[in-house]
Order: C-alpha cells, then structure tokens, then sequence
C-alpha cells in the first residue's frame, strides 16, 4: 500500500504565458495604435483638465502616510490638541531671539 506521491501530473500553465495570451495582446496593441491615432486630437484637447483632476487625485491618494487629520496613530494628547510651540532650534515668528 505504499504510493509514490512525488510523481503528480503538471500543473497546467498560465494564461498569460499561452500562445492566445500573446494573441491577445498584440491585438490589443493594434487596437491601441489606432485609437490613439485616430483620436489623438480629443486626447491632447483633454490633457489641460487631467493635468488638473491629477492634483486631487494625487493629494487623497499619496497623503496617506501622515496620520491624517483625525489622529489615528496614537500621537500624544498635546499634539492632537494642536499645541503649536515652535521648537527650541527654530526661531521664532517675531524675529527676535528668545
């Protein structure tokens, strides 16, 4: 009764590295050059407002490392508070020294 299991059938390839996966993709890139090419005035017409819609995307998406505003990282209670005493090594805001 003893079996040999470390003869098990292959595991069947990936799609994407099969013969129809290649297919697909260089129809997909044909497809590509000819929108763009074909519709390359409507793009760069709107170029002006994805610059412009890429700023706010940009804030919500890349902004959030830094806590955010509620203070979910645990800070201390005068920093959520917003205790806003500059540091000893920066000068203060009348310009005179301390």
């Amino acid at each position: 009764m003893n079996h040999d299991h470390s003869q098990h059938a292959p595991e069947p390839a990936s799609f994407w590295r099969s013969r129809y996966a290649i297919g697909l993709l260089v129809l997909g890139g044909i497809a590509a050059y000819f929108l763009l090419s074909e519709h390359r005035a409507h793009l760069l017409g709107a170029l002006p407002f994805l610059i412009l819609l890429a700023c706010p995307l940009m804030h919500v998406f890349m902004h959030h490392g830094h806590g955010g505003h509620a203070g979910h990282h645990g800070g201390t209670e005068a920093s959520d508070q917003g205790d806003n005493t500059p540091a000893p090594s920066q000068p203060s805001k009348t310009g005179g020294r301390p």
